[in-house]
């Protein structure tokens, strides 16, 4: 008998092993698919791949105005798609070492009992079990993806050559990552967003920047509009991407007894742990925050609770997780915004600055954006931060601290940051 099975091989089930081996816990992880899950299969790691191609591309069509003259540029997307395929390889080889002393096993799997899966060729026994399947691209039910017309996001990954012309359905951070991307490789896009803003929940400021950028770069941006009014037909690809929906499908979940909302998540309290009691999720199919560190930080969490060790209590307004969005400008953010905050009867304080006056922003003449960070007026910490502008995945990482560590404006802008560097904007941001 086993101390824990893992169901399921992405960032949570990987990260769940880990803790276990580091508890010294025996550990089988069944999947059925590659390891790394979506994020390193279908996910993260394809599509910033081919969006970092993207932006280089973009880049080398400007370098004479650094002074670099190149005759002539040509995008070849076969190679493209090659080296994405490379750093997957490369990077799936990576897990099999972080996975020593766990048996990993490649089969379909279905709970049979609070202590029993069910692979393809055994039953295997545990103390406690782990459901860690993920996510699957949601559907419009009267646009089902077909894998040629209307695509999927995995769809979208592995199309030979760029579209002429493209729509894609849903303005969230998928879609508008998609939106940047083959935009940039010559793609006539046009993004349609059901409510009234680009990237919903986010902060109201940062997603109108992120429409005019796009405007800038001939993207055709439609808020508040129904995909039923749209003239599909003069578009070569619908790429739909409204959303994601957890995995759940198929498990024995439901015999066994495990409570399961409407759309099928797993429901768990703070320690990840199902109404059965030798029964825990994390990542994607529990229907909370869909991504990946925040998965891996659900899958850690879950080993621990096993273990005995309490859940660390999150701030005043929970845990730091951090989002982000890799377009061009990229988009972070953090912990609250203005319209949360206001929901929530917190005053708050607000500080910009503007990378218009960044001396780095100027040197890599990416100047469009801004740093904004949120604080509450009554104790002057920092709850919540939001980034737009040239490196904003990297630089919420230090906003990511301040919020989760509930620092101060003082603590903050005190901080000696080096010069010259796009991080410096978040303090002068303080000043």
């Amino acid at each position: 008998m086993y101390d824990l099975i893992v169901i399921g091989a992405g960032w949570a089930g990987i990260s769940a092993c880990m803790e276990a081996r580091a508890r010294g816990l025996t550990c089988a992880l069944i999947d059925k698919g590659p390891l790394g899950g979506t994020c390193l299969n279908t996910g993260c790691i394809p599509t910033k791949t081919l969006i970092h191609s993207a932006k280089l591309y973009s880049q080398v069509k400007k370098a004479a105005g650094f002074g670099i003259e190149i005759p002539s540029s040509h995008l070849d997307f076969h190679k493209v798609q090659q080296r994405k395929q490379r750093i997957i390889g490369l990077l799936g080889n990576g897990i099999d070492s972080l996975l020593k002393g766990t048996q990993v096993i490649q089969a379909e799997a279905q709970v049979i009992a609070p202590d029993c899966v069910r692979t393809d060729s055994a039953e295997l026994r545990a103390k406690r079990i782990l459901v860690a399947t993920g996510s699957i691209p949601a559907q419009i039910k009267d646009m089902p993806f077909n894998g040629n017309s209307v695509l999927s996001s995995d769809d979208a990954l592995k199309l030979p050559e760029p579209p002429e012309s493209l729509l894609i359905v849903g303005g969230g951070v998928i879609g508008c990552e998609f939106a940047g991307l083959f935009s940039s490789l010559g793609t006539r896009v046009t993004i349609v967003e059901l409510t009234g803003q680009l990237l919903p929940g986010m902060d109201s400021d940062i997603a109108a920047r992120l429409t005019a950028c796009f405007k800038k770069k001939r993207i055709d941006v439609r808020t508040s509009c129904d995909v039923r009014t749209v003239d599909r037909s003069v578009f070569e690809k619908t790429l739909v991407c409204v959303g994601r929906r957890p995995c759940t499908q198929g498990l024995g979940l439901e015999q066994t007894g495990v409570s399961l909302r409407p759309d099928g998540a797993c429901t768990v309290d703070d320690m990840m742990q199902t109404n059965i009691p030798s029964v825990f999720a994390a990542g994607d199919c529990t229907g909370g925050i869909m991504l990946a560190h925040f998965a891996a930080f659900q899958g850690r969490r879950a080993v621990k609770s096993m273990s005995g060790i309490p859940a660390q209590v999150p701030g005043d307004f929970g845990p730091a997780v951090p989002g982000c969005v890799f377009t061009d400008p990229e988009i972070a953010s953090v912990g609250l915004t203005e319209e949360r905050a206001a929901q929530s009867n917190v005053r708050v304080r607000v500080y910009r600055f503007d990378f218009m006056a960044s001396g780095m922003a100027r040197i890599l003449d990416e100047t469009d954006g801004y740093v904004k960070i949120i604080t509450q007026e009554s104790t002057g910490k920092i709850v919540g931060a939001g980034i737009i502008g040239p490196k904003a995945t990297e630089l919420i990482s230090t906003l990511t601290v301040a919020v989760q560590a509930a620092m101060t404006v003082e603590q903050l802008r005190d901080t000696i940051l080096p010069h010259p560097t796009l991080s410096e904007a978040i303090t002068e941001a303080l000043k």
